[in-house]
């Protein structure tokens, strides 16, 4: 029996690998029609990543660009899953592990490496990863406005304390 049910392929701009850490995060990039991939460092923090995505927003003219995440779930594709350029491909540690013995026997592990290597895996074997299904506009729409409303709590809970802290200080005997 033929399987007539045809894959829909996303003609992708860019791949590019990120490997999570607590701190910094690497990435490496690969363009379809260029040898060679550029690599960097990404802090973990909302606004790095905004910055971040918008710069490749803007470069690549909105185009999908392809991205493995060595993180099933996580506070990093989370965070990506709000771009509608970014084509999710999480993939999971162990995978990449093996994937990593197959090069490296030794099971070495740094994380530029492993960034070039999730690269790799996006452009010849993308096919047999899970794409995330990206989220409806709508969807995005309304995680943007939960994080605003998140800050606007935060906000007014430190101005809060704030003003209690400097109308009853510490020490004086007045109680809330």
């Amino acid at each position: 029996m033929v399987n007539t049910k045809q894959k829909d392929e996303i003609k992708f701009a860019a791949f590019m690998g990120i490997d999570w850490a607590d701190q910094t995060h690497a990435w490496a990039l690969e363009l379809p029609t260029h040898c060679g991939v550029e690599h960097g460092d990404l802090a973990h923090t909302p606004e790095a990543l905004e910055v971040w995505a918008a710069e490749l927003a803007h470069r690549f003219g909105g185009q999908p660009i392809a991205v493995g995440v060595e993180q099933s779930r996580g506070a990093l594709l989370f965070m990506l899953t709000k771009y509608a350029h970014f084509v999710l491909f999480p993939v999971h540690p162990a995978t990449l592990a093996s994937y990593r013995k197959g090069f490296r026997p030794s099971g070495a592990k740094s994380d530029p490496s492993d960034a070039d290597l999730l690269v790799d895996l996006l452009v010849h074997h993308r096919e047999k990863l899970r794409r995330l299904n990206p989220d409806s506009e709508q969807t995005r729409t309304l995680q943007f406005l939960v994080e605003g409303r998140r800050k606007f709590v935060n906000d007014k809970t430190r101005y809060s304390n704030r003003v209690s802290k400097d109308l009853f200080p510490a020490g004086s005997g007045l109680v809330l």
